[in-house]
């Protein structure tokens, strides 16, 4: 069957992705691994009045941006035209605060993950549940609020993520996927619904706060990987096709968040396996297959899209700073007479970070924007900083950039090795590693561990909610042996072992990075970020 075909018999599956910096949506066909349409739409962050927002008006835009981007793409390569689709998924950056009040409107503006605004909340829900409550987390920035006094809290009668709130306004239903979930509350072990004796705990807590109703009644519900999870409505359809091409009908799988759907994209859903994703945040997931000896404030555990627990190491800077820099060479290309695109610009510069010295010549690089809970920085104040006698080199500067990616998460990757948990071959995947071998050989430097490169972990979070939508259309079941036999049967990954050389400079440059973050405490002291609002620019 051609794929003209399948597009026109509304046989495609569409899979759409929020992602930090950059909205995707991915077509597939009967079978997944066959990417029919693509489109995408680029959009950033605000911080307004101190706290980091995407406008909800932004949000619709955007997606049918990236939907109309999709079915001119899927004209153009195919000659067909999308009007319907058997099955959809929704994905979105995980965590944050979206709450609604009884008429389902917006209380305060969108707060997202990278907000460190939630310490005293995250430390008494810590305290209260012995579980590691991360600042990002929906339930400590609900907590925050009712700590603060905040006025919003007396009328909260729902509250979701992005993802989850993408998914009701398209069809009506308020549920969560068990990895999105996983980041709003904590769950029970059977990975099935939110933990029971903590929501009574909670309830308990602020039974004298101004909060209206049970904490239970203003989560989504939760579904597992494979289920149905509604319906595209004709109100739906309107909202992500306003020319009315697209019809009602298709069926959901359960929304997720974009750690869940990098799980999928790389094969690394079962007990002991493991991924990395690299983009605006960065972070490692790994399955496992035993619980948590102790409470770890590095390590969130969290769910895979089928409830299997998973310690997540997440650091809330990624390749945001990288990408400016990148911006800079750019920009000196043109004034050379000599244009170059993104892509060539990225694989000239990281090809160029292999003839750095291993441990970047004494050249460091601090990739925070925003505050990062890892490294105990309540804000971030980018610097690329050298002692006297370091070699400053454009080979230096730029190894010196990639290793400050991977910093903060090998620090809270630690953990995970007293722990006990053996790291036998991490995942990577996100645009960072479309060079081949520079940023894979440099992370498993980081992580002293194999990394492996899937050959579909190019297209990302929306690809892997693309098969989570198709594995809910095929009726569900095991999800990994689903991806095992239908989805990853017979695709190729290719596996970079660390280098000695390279993990031995890497841990020097990590000594000193580590010895060096008191620079980035003073700075934020000595450099007062403004608070007024501004356009945060960032790529992944």
């Amino acid at each position: 069957m051609t794929a003209a075909t399948v597009i026109a018999e509304g046989r495609a599956v569409l899979g759409i992705e929020l992602g930090s910096t950059r909205i995707k949506a991915c077509l597939v066909g009967d079978d997944p691994n066959d990417v029919l349409a693509v489109g995408s739409h680029e959009w950033q962050n605000e911080l307004v009045d101190g706290v980091w927002t995407y406008g909800l008006d932004d949000v619709w835009a955007g997606l049918q941006s990236a939907h109309a981007a999709l079915v001119a793409d899927a004209r153009a390569r195919h000659g067909a035209e999308l009007t319907s689709v058997a099955a959809i998924g929704i994905s979105a950056m995980m965590h944050g605060y979206l709450a609604f009040d009884e008429r389902d409107e917006l209380l305060v503006p969108f707060r997202t993950w990278r907000n460190t605004s939630t310490a005293a909340a995250a430390t008494e829900l810590t305290d209260l549940f012995g579980v590691n409550i991360p600042l990002r987390w929906s339930i400590a920035h609900l907590h925050q609020a009712v700590l603060s006094g905040e006025s919003h809290v007396a009328d909260v009668r729902f509250v979701t993520t992005l993802a989850g709130y993408v998914h009701w306004q398209l069809t009506g239903e308020r549920v969560l996927g068990v990895g999105d979930a996983s980041g709003m509350f904590p769950i029970d072990a059977a990975g099935a619904d939110y933990d029971s004796v903590m929501l009574g705990q909670y309830d308990a807590a602020v039974a004298r706060s101004a909060i209206a109703a049970p904490i239970r009644r203003m989560l989504p519900s939760i579904l597992p990987a494979g289920a149905t999870a509604g319906a595209l409505t004709a109100e739906g359809a309107a909202l992500l096709d306003p020319t009315g091409a697209l019809q009602p009908g298709a069926v959901f799988c359960p929304p997720e968040g974009d750690a869940g759907t990098g799980m999928v994209a790389t094969n690394a859903v079962a007990p002991g396996t493991g991924n990395v994703s690299a983009g605006t945040s960065i972070f490692a997931m790994v399955v496992l297959a035993q619980p948590l000896q102790r409470v770890h404030p590095e390590l969130d555990v969290v769910a895979t899209p089928a409830g299997h627990p998973v310690a997540m190491v997440h650091c809330n800077n990624g390749t945001s700073e990288l990408a400016a820099w990148v911006g800079v060479f750019r920009r000196f290309a043109e004034l050379t007479g000599s244009p170059i695109d993104a892509d060539d610009a990225y694989r000239l510069l990281l090809l160029e970070a292999l003839d750095g010295a291993p441990d970047a010549g004494g050249v460091l690089a601090y990739n925070q924007i925003a505050g990062e809970p890892i490294a105990d920085l309540s804000e971030g104040r980018p610097i690329v900083v050298r002692t006297p006698e370091s070699e400053l080199s454009l080979a230096n500067t730029m190894r010196a950039l990639v290793y400050g990616v991977f910093a903060t998460l090998s620090l809270g990757m630690r953990t995970l090795h007293y722990e006990g948990i053996a790291i036998d071959l991490m995942q990577a995947h996100g645009g960072l590693f479309r060079t081949a071998g520079v940023a894979q050989r440099l992370l498993a430097a980081a992580l002293d561990a194999p990394v492996g490169l899937a050959e579909s972990a190019s297209e990302g979070g929306a690809w892997g909610i693309a098969v989570l939508a198709s594995f809910s259309a095929a009726g569900g079941g095991d999800l990994a042996a689903y991806l095992e036999k239908r989805v990853f049967a017979e695709g190729g990954s290719t596996v970079v072992a660390p280098d000695p050389a390279d993990v031995a400079g890497f841990t020097a440059y990590l000594a000193q990075y580590e010895a060096g973050l008191e620079i980035q405490r003073t700075a934020i002291d000595a450099l007062p970020a403004a608070r007024s609002a501004e356009h945060q620019g960032a790529s992944s």
